[in-house]
């Protein structure tokens, strides 16, 4: 038998009982704080009481407030909720093997919150839940830079072709309402382009909640890592996420029956949509500028 047949029997043996340790309830004040789209009237789990460690496994020790720890968070639907798209059709069947948990975040009317836009959906969210307001921006595939702060005062760009340009056209605004119109514009000219020229690449010995997986272009997919755990002999394995095309919900995956936690083992990671993402495509998003 392989590694990582002998890898996966033995997260099977050890998870497989624990899987319903976690009970929705509706959001308190503290997480609605630090998930700000959430409704105080529907129910949600977290993340992290979810999906325990198998035994033998403890979760990588992550600073407070890093977008580590917020993952560890991330609010989910109750067990057994399918993967629907932006209109409301079916992607994924609550039931399916390859699905492990539902995230509580909304995807829009438009076709735009797909694989990459997810993970800036994440990243910008967090950012924004802990007052790093004025740190959020990204790039478009072109390169320019769309700031939040920028489109709060009014800016609003002028594309022709791959020039673009900003303008002050629109009054200031700050609302929720604003950034997630600033968000849609960010998801309709960013994509896993922009994600794969982040400059921050990380090793595999170096792999923690927060980084993604990502190979470019059309089609292009990236995954997101959303916990690592690790046995004494440094053996690591992985929480993984993602969205995709088209616009859904954004979703915990799960490798097959030995439970959701991936194998960080291989020269490869298999997630169930894709094909295996080599190490050399693992990114980072650059530490925000103090």
């Amino acid at each position: 038998m392989t590694r990582r047949f002998l890898l996966c029997l033995l997260l099977a043996s050890v998870w497989l009982p624990t899987r319903a340790a976690a009970s929705s309830h509706l959001p308190t004040p503290e997480e609605r704080a630090r998930y700000p789209w959430l409704s105080a009237s529907v129910p949600v789990r977290t993340l992290e009481a979810t999906f325990p460690p198998p035994a033998g496994y403890t979760r990588l020790e992550v600073a407070p407030d890093t977008f580590a720890a917020w993952l560890r968070g991330l609010p989910l639907r109750p067990p057994g909720t399918p993967v629907q798209d932006f209109q409301g059709g079916g992607i994924l069947a609550g039931t399916d093997g390859r699905l492990a948990a539902v995230a509580e975040l909304d995807v829009g009317t438009a076709d735009l919150q797909q694989c990459a836009d997810s993970i800036l959906r994440l990243h910008a969210e967090w950012l924004w839940a802990t007052n790093q307001k004025a740190r959020i921006a990204y790039r478009f595939t072109s390169g320019h830079l769309a700031s939040w702060s920028a489109y709060a005062a009014g800016d609003r760009p002028r594309i022709s072709g791959s020039k673009v340009t900003w303008e002050r056209k629109a009054p200031a605004s700050s609302t929720r309402a604003t950034f997630r119109a600033y968000l849609d514009l960010v998801f309709t000219y960013a994509g896993t382009l922009s994600l794969q020229a982040e400059k921050n690449r990380p090793g595999r010995e170096d792999v923690r909640p927060g980084d993604f997986f990502v190979t470019g272009g059309s089609p292009g997919h990236t995954v997101l890592v959303l916990d690592v755990a690790q046995d004494v002999k440094g053996r690591r394995i992985a929480l993984i996420g993602q969205g995709f095309t088209p616009a859904q919900d954004f979703h915990v995956l799960s490798p097959g029956r030995q439970g959701p936690w991936f194998s960080l083992e291989d020269p490869e990671v298999a997630t169930p949509f894709w094909k295996p993402f080599p190490w050399t495509s693992l990114r980072r998003f650059a530490a925000p500028a103090k």
